[in-house]
């Protein structure tokens, strides 16, 4: 049979010492009698700065402010200023084509004098490129600012004030660009024209016509016909003619009317024959071709079916149809070789560039 230990009590001095160890374990050293996870909470809420009712509202007004402002910059909503180093006033084709020199004085004037009042509207271009804006509109007034820091040399003009919009599509671009020119200063036919054949062949639109609907989708039916049809002279001529702004509305209709009945070669040999002076001397050059097939009278009509359309080429071997109505026939007589041509009387300037151009065959 195993024995049992004995258990004494505890004495009065065992009881104390316990007592006391258990106090050490539970209380801060402080001896504040205070947990040690409350101790950690009571130093924490000491470091921490209680903020009034009216800190609190101005922090939130700073961080609302600040939100607003990256909302802004995001939707182009802000003037900043950026140097005028860092555009480039080509990244788009530009619808203006001449800039008269006495209005852009009297802008390079009121700039230096007073400021620039309206800012450019640019737009950032992909990286690696030589500039990083692209501009958008204000072509005349970065033009003077620019003109004012080479005439002052200093640095007084090398920032301008500008917009930054988001990167907008090829499309949205050219008619932002259009709109503001046509606000600010009214574009000629010509310009217009020149900005949707540019802007098509660029990839912007589908083609002439979708640029000219899109650009100009607030003008009239009839305005847009008119800018397609000095689009149309644009396509044709516009290497070729030297004063192409000074077209007057009548003119250019009167133009387009005989290019599209395919009098364009005869208009381009005039041209090179006689090279203008000026903007009468041009449309004397031109004139003389239309007049010249506009004093032939149509021939009438004796009913019956309609005759077919004639085809462009050779018809036999001695007889050649041109693409734009001339029959081109060869024969011989007695005296030697002879070409005959029939349909619209031929001007004197295709007459003379003609008879040139058979000598220089015949002297080779």
């Amino acid at each position: 049979m195993v024995k049992r230990k004995k258990l004494e009590a505890p004495s009065a001095e065992d009881l104390n010492r316990i007592e006391v160890e258990f106090r050490g374990e539970t209380s801060v050293s402080r001896g504040r009698g205070v947990a040690p996870i409350a101790s950690v909470m009571a130093d924490t809420a000491e470091g921490t700065q209680v903020e009034s009712g009216a800190e609190r509202a101005a922090r939130a007004r700073v961080q609302a402010d600040a939100e607003r402002y990256r909302e802004a910059q995001g939707r182009g909503l802000l003037v900043v200023e950026i140097p005028t180093a860092e555009i480039d006033a080509k990244a788009m084709i530009r619808d203006r084509t001449v800039v008269d020199e006495e209005h852009q004085a009297e802008l390079r004037n009121s700039i230096g004098a007073g400021g620039m009042r309206m800012p450019i509207e640019v737009f950032e271009l992909e990286q690696g490129r030589d500039h990083r804006y692209g501009l958008l509109s204000g072509f005349r007034r970065l033009q003077a600012v620019r003109e004012l820091a080479t005439l002052t040399g200093g640095e007084a003009f090398t920032e301008i004030k500008a917009i930054i919009r988001p990167r907008a599509d090829a499309d949205r671009a050219c008619v932002q660009m259009v709109e503001e020119n046509e606000v600010r200063a009214d574009l000629s036919n010509y310009e217009r024209g020149r900005i949707a054949v540019i802007s098509a062949k660029q990839g912007a639109f589908a083609d002439t016509q979708d640029a000219v609907n899109k650009l100009f989708a607030s003008g009239s039916k009839a305005k847009r016909s008119k800018i397609r049809s000095f689009a149309l002279i644009f396509e044709e001529l516009g290497d070729m003619l030297t004063f192409p702004e000074a077209l007057t509305e009548t003119r250019g209709l009167q133009l387009a009317s005989a290019l599209r009945s395919g009098l364009e070669p005869n208009m381009r040999r005039c041209l090179s024959v006689r090279p203008p002076e000026d903007a009468e001397s041009e449309w004397a050059s031109l004139s003389e071709v239309i007049t010249a097939v506009d004093a032939i009278p149509p021939k009438k009509s004796r009913g019956g079916r309609p005759k077919s359309k004639l085809v462009a080429g050779w018809q036999d071997d001695k007889t050649i149809q041109t693409n734009t109505g001339y029959v081109i026939r060869q024969g011989e007589d007695a005296q030697g070789t002879m070409l005959r041509i029939e349909g619209r009387r031929l001007d004197s300037v295709t007459m003379d560039a003609l008879v040139a151009e058979i000598k220089r065959l015949l002297e080779k």
